[in-house]
Formats: structure tokens, sequence, C-alpha cells
């Protein structure tokens, strides 16, 4: 189905976290309007099983196709790691995760072939990184690592605290005995410890945002289905719904985004049914 550029791109995460993402398109996409999903009463999606993941990204993406985007962008590496094909069966939109671009931007920099991941249980268990790395190079060596007392730390606002230092030190530490020269940020809460790792891991390991990755291959691939708002003169509109917490997500929106935000709006998501075609834009997006 042909989409209209001048529609929104949808973006969704399990939280919080996926407005790493947002900032990114937005740095690459300014004039482009975003309606963003953080699923916050279910978060997070890292402990949950494949089949629980994909149900939920199915409902984020019903929700943000109902709204009349005409992308979406899965913003959780979960979700991108297990439900990205479903999605595409699914939906009749162009649908982008965070994988794909995260191991192509990771080969693209490693020198030596040694690459490490760090990521959620669930992203690390799934071994979406290393499977996709290894696609593309089947000689390289890859080495993962969960690690998940990071989110908690990041929400927190401990990035530069002692304790987080600490944590990454431990949890880095099997990674840099393999000697790695790459390392792929692979939870889009990692962003925001970006310099903190670069300290820990020194200046012979480049990090992999998979955020920025990601960002560049929706601006490209949109770029040559001529769905980018290409005429649009104003700035683009950001608009975020949540399912929960939209204090706590007013609260700590701005330190995701890196931009002050409008406030949240509270939804309740439809259970996923594929026969539910109908699309409308939000009011906030009338032109």
């Amino acid at each position: 189905m042909k989409q209209d550029c001048n529609l929104p791109i949808g973006v969704f995460d399990s939280g919080i976290g996926g407005l790493t993402v947002v900032r990114q398109l937005k740095r690459v996409m300014p004039r482009e309007d975003f309606v963003y999903l953080g699923d916050t009463a279910r978060v997070p999606y890292g402990t949950k099983s494949p089949e629980t993941v994909i149900r939920f990204a199915c409902e984020d993406t019903q929700f943000l196709v109902q709204e009349g985007v005409k992308a979406v962008v899965v913003a959780c590496n979960t979700a991108s790691a297990w439900a990205i094909p479903t999605l595409e069966r699914s939906f009749d939109v162009p649908v982008f995760g965070v994988i794909l671009p995260g191991a192509r931007a990771a080969l693209e920099k490693s020198e030596t072939g040694r690459i490490g991941i760090i990521g959620t249980t669930s992203t690390i268990r799934s071994q979406a990184y290393v499977k996709a790395i290894l696609a593309r190079d089947d000689e390289v060596r890859v080495v993962a690592r969960a690690c998940p007392l990071l989110v908690p730390l990041v929400e927190e606002g401990w990035v530069q605290h002692d304790v987080a230092r600490t944590v990454l030190k431990e949890y880095l530490a099997p990674l840099l005995k393999q000697k790695i020269d790459a390392l792929v940020l692979g939870c889009t809460h990692y962003p925001l410890l970006k310099p903190l790792i670069a300290e820990v891991v020194g200046k012979g390991v480049k990090l992999v945002d998979s955020a920025e990755a990601c960002a560049e291959d929706v601006h490209e691939r949109l770029g040559a289905l001529k769905l980018l708002a290409t005429r649009r003169r104003r700035d683009g509109v950001f608009l975020p719904f949540v399912t929960d917490e939209v204090e706590r997500f007013n609260e700590l929106s701005q330190r995701f985004l890196g931009f002050p935000a409008e406030r949240a709006v509270l939804v309740t998501l439809s259970p996923w049914d594929r026969r539910r075609k109908g699309q409308h834009l939000s009011d906030f997006l009338m032109r």
C-alpha cells in the first residue's frame, strides 16, 4: 500500500529507552513528524519470552498504524531481535529495526574482526546481533555479554557514578580480554552511558551506537521509497504516548531525547487483531 510522505513516522519501545533512537532520527530527519509509543505498563521486554515479545510488538505496531504512520521503527532491541519478520508480514508499512544497522556498523568499524556486544538478557540470548554479523562475515570473532544492571543505573541518572563505572568494568572485562576493537551498544539506554563506556574500554575500542546506525538506515531507505517529507518547511512534531507511568516518562524524557517534549498521552492498547485496518491521524498532525 502506497503511503503519504507527509504522514508521521511511528517509533515504539518497551519503555523510555527508545527515545535515544528518536533523538538520532530527529538529528538526521529534523522535518519529520514522529509518534512514539512507550509500552511502560509492560516494561521490560528484555525478560519476556519471544512469544510474548512478538505479541506485544504486534500490539504496539497496530496502535501506531491506527495513528496513521507511514513507517514503523522498532526502537527496542529485544523486539527487533524477535519480532521484525512477523511485523513485516502482518502490516502494510515499512518496518525498521536496530539490529541489522548496528551489525553493519560494527563490521565497518572493526579493523581486527573482534567485535563485542552488550545488551539485555533477552537480546543477548536471541543471538540476533551475533547472527546478523556472522551472516555478513563468518570470519569475525564475536563475543556478547548481557548487562542487566545498566538499564536501572541509567534510569536512576547514575551515568557518571562510581557505581556505574564499577559495574561496567566488571561487565566489560571479559570482552576486553578478547581484544575487541568494536563494541555494539545493543540497548537503547546505553548511549547515555557512552562517555563512561568509552572511558572504561579505552581509545582502542570503537563504540557502535545502534540508534545512530538505525537512524541513518531509516533515512536512506525512506528516501529510496520516496517517503521523506522533503517539501516541509517547519520542524517536525513529536508526540509521545505511554501505557503507564505518565509522570515518570515526562520526568525522564528530556534526558533521553536531548530536547523538551510534549507531555505524554496515556493510552490502552487493544489486543492484536490483524483484521483491523482502520487508520486515523491524531488531531495534532491534521494539516
